[in-house]
């Protein structure tokens, strides 16, 4: 499935359990925090954020809708935590950028520096996401697409 999302939109993918959202990145840069070094993230057009959360609804989609215009917007920092770290368990939302994003239900939220896995929901395993030049490519995703302006 193909999905246009224009700068200003965030495309939210909902499932019973979970739901991403997704922003393009615009070709800007981001910092990756991890407890040992920071890492310059730079992208292309085409790549996009993508936000993991384990819940639905409205307050879910504004918490997804705050943390990309928290990254995006006011450049906050990508936090990596170690494995084993006593708040993954407590994040509410986990995020990926990159031109391609896979998502899994078998890896320990906010842990991985690898830009290309995110943890979700486990009706999302599986799903990747591919950014191209007007949105993104969803392979695996039955669910619905909603897009509103970001």
């Amino acid at each position: 499935m193909k999905i246009r999302i224009a700068d200003d939109e965030i495309a939210y993918l909902r499932g019973s359990r979970g739901t991403l959202a997704l922003a393009r990145a615009l070709g800007r840069h981001f910092f990756l925090e991890t407890d040992r070094e920071e890492i310059v993230l730079f992208t292309d057009p085409e790549d996009l954020i993508v936000a993991s959360s384990f819940g639905t609804g409205e307050a879910i989609e504004r918490g997804l809708r705050c943390t990309i215009f928290h990254i995006r917007e006011l450049g906050s920092p990508l936090i990596v935590l170690p494995k084993g770290h006593p708040a993954s368990p407590r994040l509410k939302v986990v995020v990926s950028v990159g031109k391609r994003t896979r998502v899994s239900c078998r890896i320990q939220p906010g842990t991985h520096p690898e830009q290309d896995v995110l943890c979700g929901a486990e009706e999302m395993a599986g799903v990747e996401i591919h950014g191209t030049d007007d949105g993104a490519e969803l392979i695996g995703f039955e669910g619905e697409v909603r897009i509103e302006k970001l």
